[in-house]
């Protein structure tokens, strides 16, 4: 059992029967009061959004998880395709339960997989990865003064913000995470 102490970002907890994450967690100590912690859990399986407080002496359960590495083959207009690393099984996963993070997969990558009860719920990217520009409209000329930026797309549809200098053909990498361009390779 975990105490509010054990409770921290990125700690997966078992609440209602169901593999929640803790995306945000405030700790509060009130005067002579005891110590509460106010949490914001995001469940892994729907994507459900839950706030808890857990205060004192209350205690949560640690949920059954392991992480395996597995590749990225393809996504239809529902579910997205991988294999084991390991056992070279094949398996599907909901679109859903990646989320925003399915805007980034590109074929043949090397993906992260969390596993509840041994069921595969959801996947994390790595961090960094580089994508081919597909479309940038030219940069308008005298347009430079500041932090300027332009939409492009990149190969896997994805579109985000890029400075002016970055043209169709570059090679760019991005921070899957936030979604953001980071520099041209």
């Amino acid at each position: 059992m975990l105490s509010i102490s054990d409770i921290k970002l990125g700690k997966i907890i078992l609440e209602k029967n169901e593999p929640y994450i803790v995306v945000k967690a405030d700790h509060h100590k009130m005067g002579r009061g005891g110590a509460v912690l106010k949490t914001k859990l995001k469940n892994l399986i729907n994507g459900n959004i839950l706030e808890k407080t857990f205060q004192g002496n209350d205690k949560a359960e640690p949920a059954n998880t392991e992480r395996k590495k597995a590749n990225f083959m393809y996504k239809d207009d529902s579910q997205a395709y991988l294999m084991d690393n390991e056992s070279y099984e094949q398996f599907s996963l909901e679109l859903e339960s990646i989320g925003e993070k399915q805007k980034f997969l590109k074929d043949g990558i090397d993906v992260d997989v969390l596993y509840f009860n041994g069921q595969a719920v959801s996947l994390d990217l790595p961090i960094k990865m580089e994508f081919k520009v597909t479309m940038a409209p030219p940069g308008v000329k005298g347009n430079s003064a500041g932090n300027v930026q332009k939409q492009i797309e990149i190969e896997t549809g994805a579109t985000l913000q890029a400075p002016l200098f970055i043209n169709e053909g570059d090679l760019i990498r991005v921070n899957t995470d936030t979604g953001e361009y980071v520099e041209r390779v």
